[in-house]
């Protein structure tokens, strides 16, 4: 009895996980995200991708708006706050060690513990591969947060050669967000509100399931 009891103790003093440590960058270039093909994962559907109105769901097959095509993203891929704490939302990632087939719609939680968003979480979906990420690296969809690499806001949207504001980085100040369509303005806000104007804070990170309001929109959920 005495055995079992102090192994009991010992199991509940164990400090749970804090997650992987991660970093995070933002961007929004508007084109058909990589987990909108088919074959990138384990998923009932590839993520829904849009016309050049943000809103009208298109073929699968159809071809990126940042290769010439009429796919683009979604403009309810735009991050939104949950409360003062939690936020959702949608991003690209690269995990260390696993590839695209493993992150395809998977979801994480971000606890962000830098910067003026420190103690906030997020759950995003991850739809996206950026070619330019680094090691547990999650580039945050942010309207207004830069096109970085390919810039299909610009056949969509008639957005600048390099994007709203800086190519990397994007606006500057939450007024400069009344440069984006109304369609997609209010992620814009939501970086320079809910989000504190944080500039590319670092994290903890798990995966976890879900949440039925992300899946709504992406249309895709994992099958493992």
């Amino acid at each position: 009895m005495i055995k079992i009891i102090i192994l009991a103790i010992v199991a509940c003093s164990v400090t749970p996980s804090l997650g992987l440590p991660g970093r995070t960058t933002r961007y929004w270039d508007c084109c058909k995200p990589s987990c909108g093909w088919n074959g990138k994962g384990p998923v009932n559907r590839p993520v829904l991708t849009c016309q050049r109105d943000g809103f009208t769901g298109i073929g699968i097959d159809e071809q990126s708006g940042c290769n010439g095509g009429p796919a683009f993203t979604c403009s309810n891929n735009q991050p939104w706050a949950v409360n003062d704490d939690l936020a959702y939302g949608f991003a690209a990632a690269h995990i260390t060690g696993q590839g695209e087939y493993d992150w395809c719609c998977a979801c994480y939680e971000l606890r962000f513990n830098s910067g003026p968003v420190a103690g906030k979480r997020m759950i995003v979906q991850v739809t996206n591969t950026g070619g330019d990420l680094g090691e547990n690296h999650f580039d945050l969809q942010i309207p207004g947060g830069g096109v970085g690499l390919f810039n299909g806001c610009k056949p969509q949207w008639g957005a600048p050669d390099q994007g709203w504001g800086a190519q990397y980085g994007g606006v500057s100040n939450e007024a400069e967000c009344q440069q984006l369509p109304g369609q997609i303005r209010d992620g814009c806000v939501w970086r320079f509100q809910w989000f504190r104007g944080a500039d590319n804070p670092s994290m903890d990170f798990d995966r976890v399931a879900c949440p039925a309001e992300l899946t709504q929109r992406s249309l895709c959920q994992r099958n493992d």
